[in-house]
């Protein structure tokens, strides 16, 4: 092992014995109650409820999944989606942080999403919460296998090591820290991790800008590719067997710049619709301390979000002329961050900031683990299978299902073909048609039925899978982002099947009525 590499592993390991500390540390109160290992007893403040809301929302995408979009195909893409997801962060702390917040403490101290959505329509024999936790348990394994993939692409790019091998050793990783430290740790870990993680993509784009030559030598190579600075169209890489082929003189040859038209733009802008049903940041919502320290945190995060995106889609652009031929495919594209890291800043220094990646996939694996289990032992096995369950068989149950969930992960993650950004654009689809509708329509409008919840949710979440193997492949009109059709068919299905069914009952509407003066008294 070169001195090199083993200054890296040093400045890594440190942030890993860092890591498990403060799961220990909050290892004592996680384990009094499954409302302090699921929702932390909502006690956290506005800082941590801001950071790690982001953090664990945007994973190892946001190091490695867009800068490789962006290196790949260009700016239209990777800053489409980047706008989406700035628009959404906002509009969603704006508009639900604050009503969910009291109204999951009101409807019955809700401390999971399929908790409130049951108790919200006053459920006898859970319908709704077994339907949102399956589809949570579907979804999120999904996206535990894309930070199993992150971690797995980090380490084998990093030390030359077996892709299989160190994937599995992260997921274990990770699979230890959730278990001994519970949403505490977690959001405790996931603010410290938001940190590390926009102080990596700061200082990869100084350095990166540096090393090109000036922001100026950047957009002057990068505009000789067609259609790679453009908002309205598209790179297309000249590809032979899904690599990219050179020229004589080892140059990455490109064909005619694509169109990226308006329908593409509002399928991509979709993005941002995604965070009304995304569980990892609803829970922060439900789980501040104080609500009137949601403006505060609203604030927080979406400095943050439009601070990490916009650097995140720059690292691709500097590597694509920094290393314009080192990348060759789709997926290989994903490792631009590490790229730069390792060859522009000393060692040491290059381990902490990769410590970035470990950090984004850290914070956002424990969350997805965390809520996929909860949604199992916390909202099938006690609300359904065993409801005189005590809260030390809950969390037995939990742990058991955190593990089985990371297995199947951890098999999906297996191909080392992978690519990070289509692995979470799928699960973000699938969450934010399936929970997305139903929250905006529980929250804000007092005529949605149990009835048109439980069709919306099938709806939008069925309809994911539709479109994305069904009517995608199809191409033209269909192309688009499974998101927004699915989003739109779910919301279209809630209306009709509320306004043909019977009105909610007068408690369902009072407690609504409820949450609603509760939230004007708080902002007042």
């Amino acid at each position: 092992m070169t001195g090199d590499r083993l200054q890296m592993i040093i400045a890594m390991s440190a942030y890993m014995v860092l890591v498990i500390l403060i799961g220990l540390y909050y290892a004592k109160r996680a384990n009094e109650s499954s409302s302090n290992f699921f929702l932390g007893g909502r006690t956290i403040g506005p800082w941590f409820t801001a950071l790690s809301a982001e953090a664990s929302d945007m994973s190892g995408w946001l190091l490695m999944g867009l800068p490789g979009v962006a290196y790949w195909l260009g700016l239209s893409d990777a800053i489409w989606t980047a706008i989406g997801l700035a628009v959404g962060t906002y509009i969603n702390w704006l508009l639900v942080a604050r009503r969910l917040r009291n109204y999951s403490a009101i409807s019955g101290d809700s401390i999971t999403i399929p908790d409130f959505l049951s108790n919200r329509f006053k459920e006898k024999n859970k319908v709704i919460m077994t339907i949102a936790a399956v589809f949570i348990l579907v979804f999120f394994t999904v996206y535990a296998s894309s930070c199993f993939v992150t971690v797995g692409k980090l380490f084998s790019t990093l030390f030359g090591a077996n892709y299989q091998l160190m994937m599995i050793l992260g997921a274990l990783f990770v699979i230890f820290y959730v278990i001994i430290g519970g949403f505490l740790a977690e959001s405790a870990s996931d603010f410290m991790q938001a940190l590390v993680m926009i102080f990596a993509l700061a200082t990869v784009v100084l350095v990166g800008t540096r090393a090109a030559g000036g922001i100026g030598n950047v957009v002057n190579n990068i505009k000789q590719i067609p259609g790679f600075f453009e908002f309205f169209g598209i790179a297309s890489p000249t590809l032979v067997d899904d690599v990219q082929q050179l020229d004589a003189a080892g140059n990455p040859l490109f064909g005619q710049a694509g169109k990226y038209g308006f329908l593409t733009i509002i399928s991509t802008l979709s993005w941002g619709l995604g965070y009304f049903g995304m569980p990892q940041v609803l829970l922060r919502f439900m789980a501040i301390k104080n609500p009137a320290d949601l403006g505060k945190s609203r604030k927080i995060a979406t400095v943050w979000c439009v601070v990490s995106l916009i650097a995140a889609v720059s690292i691709g652009l500097i590597g694509r002329t920094l290393y314009p031929s080192t990348f060759l495919t789709n997926t290989a594209a994903e490792s631009i961050f590490i790229e730069i890291s390792r060859n522009l800043l000393p060692p040491l220094f290059a381990g902490i900031v990769m410590a970035g990646i470990l950090a984004a996939t850290i914070s956002s694996s424990d969350s997805y683990l965390l809520i996929a289990a909860s949604a199992v032992a916390k909202n099938i096995y006690h609300g359904v299978v065993k409801k005189d369950a005590n809260d030390k068989e809950v969390m037995i149950v939990s742990r058991i299902v955190l593990i089985l969930i990371s297995v199947i992960g951890i098999i999906i993650g297996l191909d080392e073909k992978s690519i990070i950004f289509k692995i979470v654009s799928f699960a973000w689809a699938g969450f934010g048609a399936t929970f997305g509708p139903i929250m905006l329509f529980s929250l804000f409008w007092k005529r949605t039925t149990r009835s048109g919840a439980i069709a919306g949710m099938l709806a939008g979440g069925s309809m994911v899978f539709i479109w994305k193997l069904l009517l995608n492949p199809i191409g033209g009109i269909f192309g688009i982002y499974e998101l927004m059709p699915a989003f739109i068919i779910s919301c279209i299905t809630i209306v009709i099947v509320s306004l043909a069914s019977k009105e909610p009952s007068v408690e369902i509407q009072n407690e609504f009525e409820k949450a609603k003066l509760d939230q004007t008294v708080a902002a007042s």
